[in-house]
């Protein structure tokens, strides 16, 4: 394409109107992209809104060629990982451009440039303030519906981000399953050995137990115990968890959300599911209003999509192997059955974690979404 390409950073409100649009037009004849609410895209950058601010530096920015967006990047340190970690790295987020590598490479360079302005000597991505933002490009089976929850994104975005020198750092894939009518035999065994031996129990949380006798926080304190050792992890915030808490467990039915207790009451382990939004977050087309809203709570309440999303399990690191997958799936696919889900898929899972896995053999699981975080090495001039 003819003209040349600038990267400007996002100042002000017509900044972040071409950070916010650009997607449109790359996504325009896309069947299979689900967008994000724009409203909780720009509240990412909203110190009042997002407390990970506090301890994160994020620089959104966009490319023109002419006055025409054409792609966009957001520049993000986190000092808390970073210092976990001991590293000095520099991630990339929310990266979208059209099929020209002279704006993939336009973009990618300012964040280096950005990154090595501010000490860092690595960079890698797609990765956001916290592992539960969406991260890891798509780099397979692009003829599959996105979700809420994960990143989609054309099948050249890849291609673009090889030819940039960068190179694998880790892998994700999900793990699709059809819900089955009865449980299987070995979850079955498991469940009945945890229940008896084990003294452990799934309970329903309502939002007086969440909000006023502690089980949000609780929720969120085996969240970092249990995901402390995994890639990238840092821990979230009293803040971060309260931002959580009251703005999406609000929101999920609680009866796809199981928790495992044991005989003292102590929360061993929660797997957080809900029904598919895809369709209806296509209906909004990223925004609330004026029936944005309409078409969410109905997928929410009235009128199911045919999958639900398991977005994630925590289970205390003392009771990983004690059968609390095995309650999970023994509580959930008869529910999914009632509610008339006849299939479901994780979120992303590290293709190395071998015990994570191996949890979904009985289920005859499809692994599909190969998703990649990339990284390069900040050469200094």
């Amino acid at each position: 394409m003819i003209g040349e390409v600038k990267v400007l950073k996002v100042v002000d409100q017509h900044g972040m109107s071409d950070f916010l649009n650009v997607v449109d037009g790359i996504y325009q004849d896309c069947l299979q992209y689900v967008p994000d609410l724009k409203s909780d895209i720009k509240d990412m950058f909203d110190k009042k809104k997002n407390p990970g601010l506090e301890f994160t530096n994020v620089q959104p920015f966009v490319a023109y060629r002419g006055t025409e967006p054409v792609g966009r990047i957001v520049g993000i340190i986190n000092h808390r990982a970073n210092k976990k970690w001991k590293t000095n790295n520099v991630r990339f987020s929310m990266i979208e451009f059209i099929d020209d590598p002279a704006v993939s490479k336009a973009l990618i360079t300012t964040v280096e440039e950005w990154g090595r302005d501010m000490g860092m000597d690595t960079i890698q991505g797609p990765m956001g303030i916290t592992d539960f933002d969406k991260e890891g490009m798509l780099i397979e089976d692009f003829q599959l519906m996105g979700t809420m929850s994960t990143i989609y994104n054309p099948a050249y975005y890849p291609i673009h981000m090889e030819q940039l020198g960068y190179q694998k750092e880790v892998d994700w894939v999900q793990i699709r399953i059809q819900v089955p009518k009865e449980l299987p035999a070995r979850y079955a065994r498991v469940a009945q050995y945890a229940k008896e031996q084990m003294g452990l129990r799934v309970i329903k949380l309502s939002n007086k137990d969440v909000y006023q006798y502690g089980y949000g926080k609780k929720i969120f304190d085996l969240l970092n115990k249990a995901y402390s050792p995994i890639f990238g992890y840092s821990s979230l915030t009293d803040a971060q968890a309260d931002k959580f808490i009251h703005k999406y467990l609000k929101m999920i039915d609680k009866q796809l959300i199981p928790v495992v207790v044991n005989d003292e009451q102590r929360l061993v382990g929660v797997c957080i599911t809900m029904g598919g939004m895809s369709q209806a977050m296509r209906k909004a087309n990223g925004k609330l209003l004026p029936i944005g809203w309409y078409h969410l709570l109905k997928a929410l309440k009235w009128r199911r999509e045919k999958n639900a999303e398991m977005l994630l399990i925590a289970i205390d690191p003392e009771f990983q192997g004690l059968g609390v997958n095995a309650l999970f799936f023994e509580d959930l696919i008869p529910i999914y059955n009632n509610y008339g889900f006849e299939w479901a898929e994780t979120g992303p899972q590290l293709e190395d974690n071998v015990r994570e896995l191996s949890q979904w053999k009985p289920l005859n699981p499809q692994f599909v979404k190969r998703r990649r975080c990339y990284f390069k090495k900040l050469i200094y001039k």
